[in-house]
């Protein structure tokens, strides 16, 4: 009988360690995951900022998004490649960018 209290305590012991294991460590990626959210938001932000200083109007047109890796996708339309460029640079100079894609094409006004 009390071979069998103590093995289920074992048992529950056990099975209790692995939940507060997996637990802890579900808290630890969340944590690091809400971290790399916030750098990626930063770079997003200052990538946009710089954007809208040089060109105002470019906001609108061009979307911003960042990996957690920092680097940095763009996408949607500008008025010319030379539009492209620039941005593409103005990219690649903001603090925290590692890379830059560029998926920006060129407005054609029909």
């Amino acid at each position: 009988m009390k071979t069998n209290i103590a093995m289920t305590c074992v048992l529950l012991s056990t099975l209790l360690g692995c939940t507060a294991a997996l637990a802890d460590e579900d808290a630890a990626s969340t944590g690091s995951h809400a971290q790399a959210y916030v750098k990626d938001s930063i770079i997003t932000t200052k990538v946009k900022s710089m954007l809208a200083a040089e060109h105002p109007n470019s906001l609108a047109r061009i979307h911003v998004d960042t990996d957690r890796d920092g680097v940095v996708w763009l996408s949607g339309t500008a008025g010319s490649q030379a539009a492209i460029d620039k941005a593409m640079s103005i990219t690649r100079q903001t603090e925290g960018v590692k890379a830059v894609h560029s998926d920006i094409t060129i407005a054609h006004d029909d």
